[in-house]
């Protein structure tokens, strides 16, 4: 959790707040909003040029329903808040992460003065550099995990249970000391600590409180496909998480766009890429490693996806890091 001085620091009381206790009814519209439009804009919030800033949870008074023009990421420092989200009702406690997408109606009940939270405003170009800063080696979860906030449909949240978990509270903690810090590579220190934490939070999917089943049984795919890509199938996968293959496979379509076996052909080719641009391995035994006992068939599924083959890739590669060397 986070350390005592810290918490001293956001547990002052704001000007903001201090209207509210001196007799203020409502929130202060000029701080988060333009005109009469119940949509909290980042500019209002965020300094021209910079992707990420964080606000602590104003205190002693509710805020009304809205929607944001940016991704938002609440960590509750202390205590608990009330959300609402789309209708449903979430309780925020000590230790989780709330990340609401961009167009979501989302409206908070009254908290009291120890109940501490503090909001990320997140534009969603952060999102894209974290994602580089992850690494190149892709995956299915990964992705979803950014298209729930960033993409087409943004109206999504996703809800972390993640208080015993000592890694994500460390880079939560952290990710506060550097916003509220003055250091060189600002914004590459939180790109870092972003990308550190979406790792550890697909690394504990179980631990996503999600409220229909469907999207828990696709958290679930998603992550059996990150660990099981070679040999994996889906009658396995209905049989291990105890859903009915034909509902299962229409869900995968439904919420991601591909088949199962498509999203499993991205994993494997993912990977191939990866160990052809970062080891030496020949390509029969990466077609192996990666699940195809067939290489050429490997051959023909690489050059389907990335436009080349596996020798054309690798001499790329090997081509730009030179460059970058040199």
């Amino acid at each position: 959790m986070v350390k005592a001085d810290i918490l001293e620091q956001l547990k002052q009381i704001t000007p903001e707040e201090q209207d509210i206790i001196d007799g203020g009814r409502e929130i202060n519209r000029d701080i988060y909003m333009l005109g009469r439009d119940n949509t909290v804009n980042s500019k209002k919030l965020l300094d021209e040029g910079k992707l990420i800033t964080m606000r602590k949870h104003t205190r002693f008074i509710a805020f009304p329903e809205h929607t944001h023009d940016y991704v938002e990421l609440i960590y509750m420092c202390q205590g608990s808040t009330t959300h609402i989200v789309e209708g449903k009702e979430i309780k925020l406690c000590e230790g989780e992460l709330l990340f609401l997408g961009q167009g979501i109606h989302h409206s908070i009940k009254k908290a009291e003065q120890n109940d501490i939270a503090v909001n990320f405003i997140i534009l969603p170009h952060f999102f894209s550099d974290t994602l580089y800063a992850m690494g190149e080696n892709e995956s299915p979860i990964k992705r979803f995990f950014v298209n729930c906030l960033c993409g087409n449909d943004s109206n999504s949240y996703l809800h972390f249970n993640v208080s015993d978990v000592t890694e994500v509270q460390n880079l939560m903690e952290n990710l506060i000391l550097i916003v509220m810090s003055d250091t060189p590579n600002k914004r590459k220190q939180l790109q870092m600590s972003m990308a550190l934490i979406f790792m550890q939070l697909i690394a504990h999917t179980d631990k996503l409180i999600a409220e229909l089943n469907e999207d828990t049984a696709l958290f679930k795919i998603l992550d059996y496909i990150e660990t099981n890509y070679i040999n994996g199938n889906l009658s396995e996968a209905s049989q291990i998480f105890h859903y009915e293959i034909s509902w299962l496979s229409r869900e995968i379509l439904k919420k991601t766009g591909k088949t199962f076996t498509q999203l499993m052909q991205e994993k494997r080719l993912s990977q191939a890429a990866f160990l052809l641009k970062n080891t030496n391995k020949n390509f029969t035994d990466i077609s192996v490693a990666v699940g195809y006992e067939n290489t050429s068939y490997f051959h023909k599924m690489f050059t389907l996806n990335f436009n080349m083959s596996p020798k054309e890739f690798r001499t790329r590669e090997k081509a730009v890091a030179r460059k970058d060397i040199f």
